[in-house]
């Protein structure tokens, strides 16, 4: 029977072949999940999976040279995902978010961070660009708050705060909110998050009341949770965000 060190062993050697090979082919990616997590803030996880980023325009390369290599590919969903196979052992190419949001464009390329993932020299989504994708896991299976807390923390006096702010800008109660979370884990590391962005979401909150209600009765929860608000979309009478589930 193969131990689990020999499984990890025989993953990282396709994801670390895998990189290699892509970096060689001239088709620009960049590398997300546990990986960029690490990246910047230093935690180490058992990763199971490789997830990396591209434009939408050039996943269908990426499939490409991959099924060239011999490997098993897939369209998981034509909106934001594809997959790389070998045996058990597989790569997520992703260009968007399950909600339709967090697409990949060029800044994402501009504002990238250099790095290193098994022996082979990449680059890495943004921190900023990180955050924003993992600030919208908000499910009952997964729930990356933790995961944004742990990047503001470590790595917080770098971040672009305007950009974050302009990425999150149309959904700012979910900025304030983990704002205030993590200010009630980290209460000492309070000042990391800059006074002039918690003072626009302040007013932005006291000022909703002075905003008329929409006019239809909206639910927004399948933004952050595609499975916890079934309900709303089957039981209730709500307008609200139909995104399909994998």
């Amino acid at each position: 029977m193969i131990s689990e060190e020999e499984l990890a062993t025989e993953a990282h050697g396709f994801f670390g072949n895998a990189l290699h090979l892509l970096s060689q082919s001239g088709i620009p990616f960049l590398v997300g999940g546990g990986l960029a997590l690490r990246q910047y803030t230093g935690i180490m996880r058992d990763l199971k999976d490789l997830d990396l980023f591209c434009k939408a325009g050039d996943y269908p390369r990426i499939l490409k040279f991959f099924s060239d290599q011999g490997f098993l590919t897939e369209l998981t969903d034509v909106r934001w995902l594809a997959k790389v196979f070998k045996d058990e052992y597989y790569i997520d190419i992703i260009f968007n978010t399950v909600n339709n949001i967090c697409y990949v464009d060029d800044s994402w390329f501009q504002f990238a961070t250099e790095g290193e993932a098994y022996g082979v020299p990449v680059k890495f989504i943004p921190a900023e660009e990180l955050l924003w994708c993992k600030i919208y896991v908000q499910n009952r299976e997964r729930y990356d708050g933790a995961d944004v807390n742990h990047i503001i923390v470590k790595y917080g006096k770098q971040l672009d705060w305007n950009r974050i702010w302009m990425r999150l800008e149309q959904h700012w109660h979910l900025l304030l909110a983990q704002i205030l979370i993590f200010q009630f884990v980290y209460p000492t590391e309070r000042d990391i998050v800059p006074r002039w962005l918690f003072d626009v979401l302040i007013e932005r909150a006291k000022g909703q009341f002075d905003m008329p209600l929409p006019v239809e009765r909206v639910c927004l929860g399948p933004i952050i949770d595609q499975t916890q608000y079934r309900t709303d979309i089957l039981d209730s009478d709500f307008k609200v965000i139909t995104i399909k589930t994998i």
